[in-house]
């Protein structure tokens, strides 16, 4: 292994897979995390170690690792003082926020924060739940949940749970009160690190991969041929970053058109474009989109 080595962390469970994928998609070819908690990576100047998300920005605020991939739940959670390299836009099920919600049964008779006075919270996120009912002076009892919170919800006056979707809120007969906190997943890196050089350019280049591949998730390359004189019409119909980028081609009565589109819209504008005298239309996949 390199002597120059950065101390990276992976959060293991619901991110874990999705992180790796990431990493793939950025060019990183990555091995062995089925079986041990030190995965191999192609990089000897990297370190991969699997770590719980909820401990992660303590062992990087400590040094023990240089840089980690956590929510930014549990950053405002353990209180940690890290260095906050980027957000990064990816979760287990889809690219919006995880939310923390006060949720009670269907059938409680709760229907505001302030009807909860007195009564009985549970959650992992003991220290931000306390915070906020604090902060709306609401006297409760918080008690650390173990997992299966849902189940508890008909145990005690409340839960404070995390969800994408609400499926699983909606799936055990519960309802939202209110949105306690909304987290999306932060590349985080001890001060010290930071301040290294070599640390510092290895975290900002694994940073621009790895927004690199975030954005090209919602986008494909668009290319087609049109002769001239339709080129006003192509362009108007096309969206582009910046410009569509316009090449010639042995024809010299016809150009080539290449630009980005969202996945999204890619079907409407494919019949748009045959229908304003585009030919040889192609999509393909994008791994990288580097703004």
């Amino acid at each position: 292994m390199s002597e120059k080595v950065l101390k990276l962390g992976i959060p293991k469970g619901s991110l874990q897979n999705a992180t790796f994928e990431l990493f793939e998609k950025a060019g990183f070819n990555i091995s062995g995390f089925e079986r041990s908690y030190f995965p191999r990576i192609d990089d000897p100047q990297i370190q991969l170690i699997l770590l719980r998300a909820q401990e992660m920005s303590r062992y990087v605020e400590e040094g023990v690792l240089d840089a980690g991939f956590t929510g930014y739940d549990w950053i405002m959670e353990n209180a940690s003082d890290v260095h906050e390299v980027c957000e990064l836009r990816y979760s287990k099920a889809t690219s919006n926020p995880a939310r923390w919600v006060l949720a009670v049964p269907n059938e409680s008779s709760v229907e505001k924060p302030e009807d909860l006075a007195g009564g009985i919270i549970a959650t992992e996120l003991v220290n931000t739940t306390r915070r906020y009912f604090e902060q709306k002076n609401i006297k409760v009892k918080v008690e650390f949940s173990w997992g299966a919170t849902e189940v508890k919800a008909r145990l005690v006056n409340g839960i404070v749970e995390l969800t994408e979707t609400g499926s699983s809120l909606q799936a055990n007969n519960l309802r939202i009160i209110d949105t306690i906190l909304e987290s999306t997943t932060r590349f985080i890196a001890c001060h010290e690190a930071w301040q290294d050089a070599f640390k510092r350019h290895k975290i900002e280049n694994i940073a621009i991969l790895l927004n690199a591949a975030i954005d090209a998730r919602t986008l494909v390359g668009l290319k087609l041929n049109v002769d001239k004189q339709n080129l006003g019409a192509i362009l108007d119909i096309l969206p582009s970053e910046k410009s569509p980028t316009v090449s010639p081609l042995a024809d010299s009565e016809y150009v080539a058109v290449e630009t980005l589109v969202e996945e999204r819209i890619e079907r409407e504008l494919i019949p748009q474009l045959k229908r304003a005298g585009a030919s040889g239309i192609f999509t393909y996949p994008l791994n990288k989109v580097i703004h």
